[in-house]
């Protein structure tokens, strides 16, 4: 049988998403592996990946929330609001006081307008903004609405013409930790870009629990059903219903409507994803029955 799972890794600095999916299917040995959210290259920290037949909850993991240590540079702007761009302006940040920094945090903590840096992975027209940027064209992003429900300072370092501020953010899917630098940066008069980030959370996933790429196996996959019971409410079906709904039929449930629930077999196997109205099960997503029924 196909290896099924989820994986939670520790990408390190200098890889790409990409190649960390790589490295996962020669490991664990199937060619399906995919991702629920990649990193840039300089960031490190929670890739939530699925093998196999797994792929299917991915859908449900992209939009969790998500907490970051992040370090931003005040005084230098650069290209791509990250320290892999180029610097495009530098203004002296030693006369910022804390409390105009503490100010422009506040401003970006709740719900806020935020436009995603220009070399991101948005698409614009079909093509990514960070390969129309890269081949000279004018890239012009929309505002989106994003929630910034933590920004706390950790530390302050002042440095010359320069501030360094160490951070942890706690931040709705979507949002773009390096255009929170460059608005902060902005906001100030100064200029700011990221010099460092690590994901630390993705939902109730810490990295604490993640493996390293060296050490990514088979026996790093955890079972969907245990992921899905740490995000769902959980219907445990007997025997019959279990068979009825790998077959795709409408079973009634003892539990609680709810728009998303982990249905799980007798022998601790997800069967599915269901929502379940007035006690009815209609099914979201459905596993192989030649994995749910074994």
């Amino acid at each position: 049988m196909n290896p099924t799972g989820i994986l939670l890794v520790d990408k390190p600095q200098g890889m790409t998403s990409h190649d960390v999916v790589a490295r996962a299917r020669r490991a664990i040995g199937t060619r399906k592996v995919g991702h629920a959210g990649t990193l840039d290259p300089m960031a490190t920290g929670l890739l939530v990946l699925g093998a196999g037949s797994a792929t299917r909850l991915l859908t449900h993991l992209v939009g969790l929330g998500k907490r970051y240590t992040t370090t931003f540079r005040l005084g230098i702007s650069t290209a791509t609001d990250d320290a892999e761009g180029e610097p495009t302006a530098t203004a002296d940040a030693s006369g910022v006081a804390r409390e105009h920094i503490d100010e422009g945090i506040r401003a970006l903590t709740g719900t806020i307008s935020q436009v995603p840096s220009t070399y991101s992975a948005v698409k614009v027209q079909g093509r990514r903004a960070y390969d129309r940027a890269r081949s000279g064209e004018e890239v012009v992003l929309a505002p989106r609405e994003v929630t910034v429900s933590r920004f706390e300072v950790l530390a302050e370092r002042r440095s010359g013409a320069v501030i360094d501020l160490d951070a942890v953010i706690e931040c709705s899917s979507g949002t773009y930790i390096r255009a929170l630098a460059r608005d902060l940066g902005a906001a100030l008069g100064v200029g700011g870009h990221l010099t460092a980030l690590r994901r630390e959370t993705v939902g109730p996933f810490e990295v604490a629990d993640a493996v390293a790429v060296d050490d990514i196996a088979p026996a790093s996959l955890r079972t969907p059903a245990s992921i899905a019971a740490q995000l769902f409410p959980v219907a445990r079906l007997d025997a019959e219903r279990a068979v009825d709904l790998a077959h795709g039929k409408r079973v009634r449930l003892e539990v609680a409507d709810a728009p998303v629930v982990a249905a799980i077999t007798p022998a601790g196997v997800l069967a599915g994803l269901v929502e379940v109205r007035d006690g009815q099960a209609r099914v979201l997503v459905n596993f192989p029955s030649d994995e749910v029924l074994r």
